[in-house]
């Protein structure tokens, strides 16, 4: 299994939503090393949930429920989203803040590549982080 981390302005799709929908596609993917993580991404992978601009904080946990798929937002075929279901919220928020200060983290993508929206995750950052959110 393999641990993602996908990116939300939560005033476009917010956690709350998220949980309320009960499951989505994960659209509007316009990067290139993005859309390569979507497609890498596998029926079963653990994503964790970021809130980007607002909040700036990892809020939950989804699953990856379908594979890559033609994005249905855009006749381009460059472009694919994956199916998310939420897992579970985490108790505490983990926040950049937190992120940037913990020597664990410290080569975490969302640290290295702030930009970037879709970024896979090593099994001890997830981990880590979970960690974080649960005390």
């Amino acid at each position: 299994m393999n641990h993602w981390l996908v990116k939300s302005e939560p005033h476009k799709y917010s956690w709350d939503k998220f949980n309320q929908d009960k499951r989505t596609f994960w659209d509007g993917v316009r990067n290139y090393q993005a859309r390569n993580n979507l497609k890498d991404m596998r029926e079963g992978d653990l994503v964790l949930f970021y809130h980007s601009n607002e909040g700036k904080e990892v809020v939950g946990i989804a699953k990856v429920v379908k594979e890559a798929y033609q994005d249905p937002t855009t006749e381009d075929k460059n472009w694919v989203v994956v199916d998310l279901v939420p897992i579970e919220s985490l108790k505490h928020p983990v926040t950049l803040e937190q992120i940037k200060a913990d020597e664990r983290l410290i080569d975490i993508g969302l640290v290295k590549q702030g930009r970037l929206s879709v970024m896979p995750l090593k099994t001890e950052e997830f981990d880590r982080i979970i960690e974080l959110g649960s005390n």
